[in-house]
């Protein structure tokens, strides 16, 4: 009997630790030297100086209407969440099940809208906005990206996989489609809404360029907005209130993300296109 000594498998897992380790280090090492920033008066204490202090995050908080921008931000990602899952399992439903002529390229044509970037649409979509007399209102915000393609395409991908046995064994019950569509392929595809819920919240916390187009007063727009004009280039730059108001940013999603992080990682691993 030999034993196998070879170093070969114990090297390579050694190499894959490391390698993980310093890809997350790389990862995570600007959001620790933007908490050093925000909660010290230097990154280095000298002279008897305190090594954290909460005065950044409280004049960052006195210098911009943050507990409005972040109300704001709440009410627009969670208002459009809600119309984007409604539109995108009808509009997926009947892409998926449903047989009707021009099916084909209606889909073609949701595909399409994937290839096209928002920021190529801003004046038609402003120009539809002002015409509903929606500019700075949260509603005009969100209306451009309520039937999301991205949403309509993930779902219907995830319909198709539901056996059609289940679908006809429910209509042999007497169930109609809107009862078919919320008592089996809703439940069924909840993995899916998760993932696609943790990616629409992240994008729209953090989209700029539209709100800051159709927004004109801090009644309506959301903190990446309010965080982009509360700091005047023309009087300096206070990279310790500058790092505080970016962490009162990102910390609603820090720590969503932090306590729900294993339903996530599930929800995306369950939630492949097939």
């Amino acid at each position: 009997m030999t034993l196998n000594l070879h170093p070969g498998p114990l090297l390579a897992r050694v190499g894959n630790t490391l390698a993980a380790w310093a890809v997350a280090l790389l990862w995570v090492a600007p959001l620790l030297y933007l908490l050093a920033a925000a909660l010290s008066p230097a990154l280095i204490s000298q002279h008897g100086q305190p090594w954290f202090t909460l005065e950044n995050l409280q004049l960052a908080w006195q210098a911009a209407p943050f507990a409005r921008y972040l109300l704001n931000t709440f009410m627009l990602v969670s208002l459009l969440l809600a119309s984007q899952l409604l539109v995108c399992t009808l509009a997926a439903y009947a892409l998926a099940r449903c047989r009707f002529a021009g099916r084909q390229l209606l889909f073609g044509l949701v595909l399409l809208q994937l290839m096209i970037m928002p920021e190529a649409l801003i004046v038609e979509n402003y120009r539809l906005v002002a015409n509903l007399g929606l500019v700075d209102t949260l509603g005009g915000i969100a209306l451009p990206y309520v039937a999301s393609a991205f949403g309509i395409f993930l779902l219907r991908q995830t319909f198709m996989q539901v056996p059609q046995e289940l679908e006809d064994a429910a209509r042999v019950e007497g169930l109609g489609r809107f009862a078919i569509l919320w008592q089996i392929y809703v439940p069924l595809a909840r993995p899916t809404y998760l993932a696609y819920a943790l990616v629409s919240l992240s994008y729209h916390w953090n989209n700029f360029l539209w709100p800051l187009v159709i927004t004109n007063t801090p009644a309506s727009r959301p903190v990446t907005v309010g965080m982009a004009l509360f700091v005047s280039p023309e009087t300096g730059v206070n990279w310790g209130i500058l790092s505080a108001g970016t962490l009162i940013t990102v910390l609603p999603l820090l720590l969503a993300f932090l306590l729900g992080q294993r339903h996530f990682i599930q929800s995306f691993m369950q939630a492949g296109v097939k």
